[in-house]
């Protein structure tokens, strides 16, 4: 499938979400089920009510077939994310959160939201944050130079969408500074 040009250079949000399946996440099984073979290697066994670590993809799929209950990560609480929001905008640094916490918190919202507390809560939380996040990126990309851009702390999706923009208003600063040098 081709892509418009603009977006060549970044990745769609469904491929990113694919990279974050990797992630591992704990599950609460609600049936026994011996080892699981994959390409990646062994899962398992399961063994309820003991917990597993499994790869998100798997945790989602479990979910879908009733086969387990999802651990919300320690991040994904109201709690955390009142915390982080508030950080966000109070602080002019970012504040840290996972790598991939915008994709994960997707994925986990639409497939297992009844194994996390205050779910749209949640969801009104992480609405909130990211548009405080795009705030300050904007804001970021104003100081923008042609050596670097100090924004410490995104997320793998909010350098993707800015990507684009930044690759080409650097090559433009660079074209620039070499045509003052000479």
């Amino acid at each position: 499938m081709a892509l418009p040009r603009q977006h060549q250079s970044s990745f769609t949000p469904r491929e990113i979400e694919f990279l974050a399946g990797n992630e591992t996440i704990t599950i609460i099984p609600t049936v026994k089920l011996p080892k699981l073979d994959f390409i990646q290697g062994t899962i398992g066994p399961f063994q309820p009510p003991l917990k597993s670590t499994v790869p998100v993809w798997l945790a989602l799929l479990m979910k879908r077939n009733n086969l387990c209950t999802v651990v919300p990560p320690e991040w994904l609480t109201v709690e955390n994310l009142t915390s982080k929001l508030e950080d966000e905008q109070t602080e002019p640094e970012f504040s840290q959160l996972p790598f991939r916490y915008m994709e994960l918190s997707h994925m986990l919202l639409e497939v297992a939201s009844t194994d996390i507390p205050n779910a749209e809560q949640v969801r009104r939380l992480l609405k909130d944050l990211r548009e405080t996040r795009q705030a300050k990126t904007r804001l970021g990309i104003q100081s923008l130079d042609d050596e670097s851009l100090m924004m410490n702390n995104m997320s793998l999706m909010e350098i993707n969408e800015i990507r684009p923009l930044f690759i080409r208003a650097f090559n433009e600063m660079r074209k620039l500074r070499q045509a003052e040098d000479t």
